[in-house]
């Protein structure tokens, strides 16, 4: 967007990224007016601000996200001078140059750039309101970059404290998260389970945008696990629905209001390009979303020939917390230990245990951190007995749900038979009375 904007922008130099954190912390730079083609002269321009102390840090936003917002705040001031550069080059003149300085240093004797620019306007070929346009630029693109700063360390500092569940990990490697057996791939990982709860319409009629609830309940607030150093964080969930085919994501322009409110933000997307009716959720903040509202549109049989009405079976999977395989085959550390083999507790370094057999070799076996070990030196184990706590408090669960697509002709070829049968049975219970009116009338 910036080469289409700023043609010249492409001819930039690349600025050094220290240049840009220093200009981060202190925006001091130098401008160069532009002289006339030929002439030796430059006129230096200084512009600085109050040093910013060493010992503000800029913690919580991720490396990732500083170097990303210090990229783009070099490619959008290259773009400016581009763009500058072009308009003196058409006019004869050698472009400005803008260069960055790494001085903090408060200058009391140096005057601000304006009254620099206005004293020297004669050297100058552009007008001090031209110089104050660019100025107002550069301000512009400083302030886009510090909100890029800002944003990406809310993304980062958002999603490093939570025990996360990971629904991209059965989408790398099952094509079909639902085995033949209706067992869903999330259960492989994660095994401990736990039940869910889900709501939804018994039947609806084509065409329609109907809520779908899949609460995954648990004490979020009370409720930590284990992360991957072993410190405990809050949990975060995640939630799978298998639609049968044609019912699809409710489109966001059909969404009422209301349903929006509901939904608080909470995204849900395709499995797969090649499978759109299944879709995941997640991981999300599990205080937040302990229920999460799925919108989902109802095909129309009249529009494709491959839906029918009738009954049709939808699958739920909803997981809390992080599980305890990975899709290696190895152990996570949200599990539970057991001693290797019988035998006596001969040490404890930290995270290995030292098990001395009855056979007198002994075998040293590794715990990872989050557990709690319960064993002590010189206590006696045996096989498959537990040495550390289960730090596991979430868990996996799945459901089935029916749902039941209407034909408004069915409902009124029912309304039509239950009327007819009302009227007979009417009849008869009349007719039923004038005969014992008539044996009255007759002396029977």
């Amino acid at each position: 967007e910036f080469e289409h904007d700023f043609p010249a922008s492409r001819h930039f130099h690349t600025f050094n990224l220290v240049c840009v954190e220093n200009m981060l912390a202190a925006p001091a730079f130098t401008v160069a007016g532009p002289v006339p083609s030929g002439a030796e002269v430059t006129a230096p321009r200084s512009l600085r601000a109050s040093a910013i102390p060493e010992s503000v840090s800029s913690s919580g936003v991720g490396s990732v996200g500083g170097f990303a917002a210090a990229g783009f705040g070099a490619v959008a001031l290259g773009a400016i001078v581009g763009r500058a550069g072009t308009r003196r080059g058409a006019s004869g003149l050698k472009p400005a140059k803008f260069v960055l300085s790494s001085s903090t240093a408060v200058s009391q004797q140096s005057p601000f750039v304006r009254d620099q620019l206005v004293a020297c306007r004669a050297q100058l070929s552009d007008s001090v309101e031209d110089m104050d346009r660019h100025i107002e630029e550069i301000e512009a693109v400083a302030k886009k970059m510090l909100a890029g700063v800002a944003a990406a360390g809310m993304v980062f500092t958002s999603c490093a404290d939570g025990a996360m569940a990971y629904p991209v990990f059965a989408q790398q490697n099952y094509p079909n998260p639902r085995e033949p057996t209706g067992k869903l791939a999330c259960a492989n990982c994660h095994l401990a389970g736990k039940e869910i709860d889900v709501r939804m319409p018994a039947e609806v009629l084509p065409d329609t945008i109907f809520r779908t609830t899949v609460e995954v309940p648990l004490k979020y607030k009370k409720r930590l696990q284990p992360i991957a150093d072993g410190s405990k964080a809050s949990l975060n969930i995640g939630a799978i629905a298998i639609l049968p085919e044609g019912w699809k994501l409710a489109p966001k322009d059909r969404l009422p209001k209301s349903l929006k409110k509901e939904m608080k933000g909470l995204s849900w997307s395709a499995y797969s390009k090649e499978k759109p009716y299944i879709l995941v959720a997640g991981p999300v903040p599990g205080e937040m979303y302990e229920k999460m509202i799925l919108p989902i549109l109802a095909p129309d049989p009249a529009k494709d020939d491959k839906v029918e009405f009738g009954k049709e079976t939808f699958y739920f999977g909803g997981n809390r917390g992080r599980g305890q395989v990975y899709p290696e085959g190895n152990k996570s550390n949200n599990n539970q230990f057991f001693a290797e083999a019988d035998g006596t507790i001969k040490a404890i370094d930290g995270l290995k245990v030292t098990i001395q057999k009855t056979d007198g070799t002994s075998i040293e076996q590794t715990v990872l951190p989050g557990a709690d070990l319960v064993v002590t030196v010189g206590e006696e184990v045996r096989k498959d007995e537990p040495i550390t706590t289960n730090p596991n408090v979430g868990g996996f669960g799945q459901a089935e749900k029916e749902v039941i697509l209407q034909d408004m002709n069915r409902v009124y070829a029912f309304c039509a038979l239950s009327f007819s049968i009302f009227l007979s049975q009417l009849s008869f219970v009349l007719k039923k009375k004038q005969f014992e009116k008539v044996q009255l009338a007759e002396g029977f």
